[in-house]
């Protein structure tokens, strides 16, 4: 289970930012920061795996990185500060299958469904598909709207390019990129034993959206 201890271990490591203390504090990184993920996403995978047989739900590969890659970063702080779960099909088939994830720092906690990066392409497939009203929508639009924790993201055009479409149909439509998440500082959820049921049962509220949106991803590879 994840304590404060973790969060200050990600902040310490961070400002300490040296692989000589890391390596001394190895044990604790384990224990506060690896062991927990590792069991969040083992009691994730079940209903990940039900929602979708081909998620990949291995903590190994679902898991971040703590050490950055800093060969083209502007700053060169070795290690990151913010950790995450992101469950999706193997990207070594597609780049950009849409997810699920969890993320947290010492500043919040984020978890939701939806993509990191999606194409232009696929975009314009959802867009498609929500004008002709495809039933994959509906259900995707239904369980949205059913549910009160997660909130519709991504950016949008400066202007609707569909300003004769009602509000809740254009608030997807003019979307450059999108996902839905809820994002908090209330630490006590990170810190509950009720994090993973939390999550299982958001993740099954949405899996409506993900389906719609892997559909989507299928079809416009077809085009």
């Amino acid at each position: 289970m994840f304590t404060q201890k973790t969060l200050d271990f990600l902040s310490e490591n961070r400002f300490m930012n040296s692989k000589d203390w890391f390596a001394e504090h190895k044990e604790e990184y384990q224990k506060y920061v690896l062991q927990p993920m590792t069991e969040l996403a083992n009691e994730l995978a079940p209903t990940l795996r039900a929602i979708d047989s081909q998620i990949v739900t291995e903590p190994k590969t679902a898991m971040s990185r703590i050490y950055r890659d800093i060969r083209y970063a502007r700053d060169k702080m070795l290690y990151r500060e913010e950790m995450w779960l992101s469950f999706k099909r193997d990207k070594k088939e597609f780049l950009q299958y849409p997810e699920f994830f969890f993320v947290f720092s010492p500043y919040s906690v984020l978890y939701g469904c939806g993509y990191y990066s999606v194409s232009a392409e696929t975009m314009n497939t959802i867009r498609k598909m929500i004008l002709e009203n495809d039933p994959m929508f509906q259900k995707a639009i239904e369980a949205y709207e059913s549910q009160n924790e997660m909130t519709l993201e991504g950016d949008s055009f400066r202007k609707s390019r569909y300003p004769e479409q009602p509000e809740r149909i254009r608030n997807w439509l003019d979307r450059k990129n999108i996902y839905f998440a809820r994002s908090s500082s209330d630490f006590s959820v990170l810190f509950s034993e009720q994090l993973a049921p939390l999550l299982i049962n958001s993740f099954k509220s949405m899996a409506p959206v993900y389906k719609f949106f892997l559909y989507a991803e299928e079809k416009s590879r077809e085009i």
